[in-house]
């Protein structure tokens, strides 16, 4: 079942967070059990309020993926840009439909 993790955070430095994802991103490239997906969203409501999600193939691969060293450092890195700490919401896909 895939499965979804929501990070809600706040940051006045969305272009440091954008180049420490994307650095981060370049360095565990290829790794099976990452990542399929991230959409990232800005709260039109809110300044400098933003919501990620992330789509795993499975929750037990998400898992894996929070155990991971490289991890836990890129979600130390990315809280000290916030303005207050990321929340982390865990999500099973019930249904996912695409309009073409």
């Amino acid at each position: 079942m895939k499965f979804v993790q929501i990070i809600d955070f706040e940051t006045e430095r969305i272009d440091d967070m954008r180049e420490l994802t994307e650095e981060t991103e370049q360095r565990l490239a290829g790794r099976s059990g990452g990542p399929r997906r991230r959409l990232v969203l800005k709260d039109r409501g809110r300044p400098n309020r933003y919501l990620v999600m992330v789509e795993f193939d499975s929750h037990e691969d998400a898992m894996r993926n929070s155990d991971d060293p490289e991890t836990t450092k890129f979600a130390e890195q990315m809280a000290a840009l916030c303005t207050r700490p990321p929340s982390f919401t865990d999500c099973d896909v019930q249904e996912m439909t695409d309009f073409a």
